[in-house]
């Protein structure tokens, strides 16, 4: 059953046998309800924009398909491609066409080292011609240093710089995390954001063994297919398949529809059961719900879940976000003459602008095939607490690419059409000690029956992260929490996916 749609003190209320609403319109919030649908639930999304799909966003520049938000997914975890492959997307998911990326760093673009784990190289040799020699002789201190107990938590940076030295951090690290978190690696988590390697550090007494450590296993067991995936069209067709899907499976998805209250109300529940039900305010439209998946950032989650769950309120209210920009970029390709590769990362620590940029249209075999007299690139910039070039105009921030690119690639022409993205607070933070706040989080909320939350706040920023988080979020509702408790202590690491996300 639809819900009405009266307006003034006249409101619908929406009953119906096993009703489960989904906040939020996003990656994660399709995702729960195209399980929940799987459960022969009903479905209805509330999505206070007018469009879904939230940091997954298709668009066009000088005419050509590109994605405006993020570009590709990890394919080493199941949940992102089994979804896509779900929605009618299996023909058109294509690895990266190069994985080949540089770093913009000591005035040359130079290869992306190999033989590291998030920028934390097994030896040194791994990171020269990146590092000075004096940052590379630090490194095989690591060897000889007592080891360092890193407790329940610790922060990447700190970590690292004390085992190998700062340098390791600034130039490498630092880069590769930004790219994921726009964030600062001397705050970031080590268990939430790099889990393989904070596993790895508790067992051995040096780091660089450590990642010999993940190495062997690695080499041990080797992975099947690309490590990433992108889809033909742009990743930002996955929401909109999801949708379609749901839709066309009977779900009901309203856009523009900002929800505004939501209360557990005791009595009867959709089905007639003697339990209580979940009470959803959106405007004028009130819905009745068994079950309620909260799918929105953290500060919308608290604001919704401040009358029932407080605690949980508090906690989320306290989750941090950086913003950044995607300036995309399209010339004339007989005026363009890249280097090869997908692109490269910028460490902040050598003062340039821009903190990456990606060669789409040779990184992705289909950009460059259905536009071959196009070269499309794209720049970003912003990080945690960098206010001043994100206050900048869009012209503005389109000339300090122009202006990095050419030191970094010569590249002086001009370009054909420009179009700048903002993602204001697009990013959680994950800090020291995140993974204790996401566990008590889900403990509150697990008191209050046929309420989940999940998103990028929680297990993960990717896509595959943000999937994982949907489907453990309503096994949970159906009464299974092993996926939850086992995503809660073991959060989905969140990979670079080349030069710039």
């Amino acid at each position: 059953m639809h819900a009405d749609t009266h307006t003034g003190t006249d409101r619908a209320a929406d009953t119906g046998p096993g009703h489960a609403v989904v906040i939020g319109g996003g990656i994660a919030g399709l995702a729960a309800a195209h399980r929940l649908l799987d459960g022969g639930v009903r479905v209805t999304v509330l999505e206070a924009s007018q469009r879904l799909g939230g940091k997954l966003l298709p668009g066009t520049v000088a005419g050509a398909r590109v994605d405006l938000g993020a570009e590709s997914m990890l394919a080493r975890r199941p949940e992102a491609v089994a979804l896509a492959r779900e929605t009618g997307l299996a023909d058109r998911l294509l690895p990266p066409t190069t994985a080949g990326a540089s770093i913009w760093t000591r005035g040359a673009l130079r290869p992306m080292p190999k033989g590291h784990v998030m920028g934390v190289p097994a030896d040194a040799a791994a990171l020269a011609g990146v590092l000075s020699d004096e940052g590379l002789r630090r490194i095989g201190d690591d060897r000889d240093l007592p080891r360092t107990e890193i407790g329940d938590d610790v922060a990447v940076g700190e970590y690292v710089a004390r085992r190998l030295g700062r340098e390791v951090v600034d130039r490498l690290v630092e880069p590769l995390l930004g790219g994921v978190y726009a964030g600062d690696a001397y705050r970031i988590s080590m268990r939430s954001a790099v889990p393989q390697l904070f596993e790895a550090a508790r067992t051995h007494a040096s780091l660089t063994e450590a990642v010999r450590g993940i190495q062997r296993r690695a080499a041990d067991n080797p992975a099947a297919g690309p490590v990433f995936m992108g889809i033909e069209g742009g990743v930002g067709r996955l929401p909109l398949a999801v949708a379609e899907s749901v839709r066309a499976r009977g779900g009901e998805i309203l856009t523009g529809t900002p929800v505004t209250e939501l209360r557990r109300e005791a009595g009867e529940a959709a089905d007639g059961a003697a339990r209580g039900c979940w009470r959803v305010v959106a405007g004028d439209r009130v819905l009745r719900a068994d079950a309620v998946v909260v799918a929105v950032p953290a500060g919308a989650a608290a604001a919704l879940l401040g009358a029932e769950a407080p605690a949980a309120a508090a906690e989320l209210a306290a989750v941090e976000y950086a913003s950044m920009a995607l300036i995309t970029l399209a010339y004339r390709r007989d005026a363009v003459a890249l280097p090869a590769g997908s692109g490269f990362l910028v460490p902040p620590v050598d003062g340039r602008t821009i903190k990456a940029s990606t060669f789409a249209s040779q990184k992705w075999g289909w950009i460059a095939a259905e536009n071959p007299d196009l070269v499309l690139l794209r720049t970003s910039v912003g990080r945690y607490g960098e206010t001043e070039v994100l206050g900048r105009e869009d012209a503005e921030l389109v000339e300090v690419s122009r202006h990095d690119l050419r030191e970094a690639t010569g590249l002086t022409a001009e370009p054909l059409e420009t179009r700048v993205t903002r993602w204001d607070d697009g990013l959680p933070q994950y800090p020291v000690g995140h993974h204790a706040r996401v566990a008590r989080i889900r403990e509150h909320v697990g008191k209050l029956p046929g309420l989940a939350v999940c998103g990028a706040a929680y297990d993960g920023v990717g896509i595959p992260a943000c999937v994982a988080s949907a489907n453990a979020a309503v096994d949970a509702l159906r009464g299974d929490g092993r996926p939850l408790d086992a995503l809660t202590a073991n959060p989905v690491q969140s990979l670079h996916g080349g030069a710039g996300e």
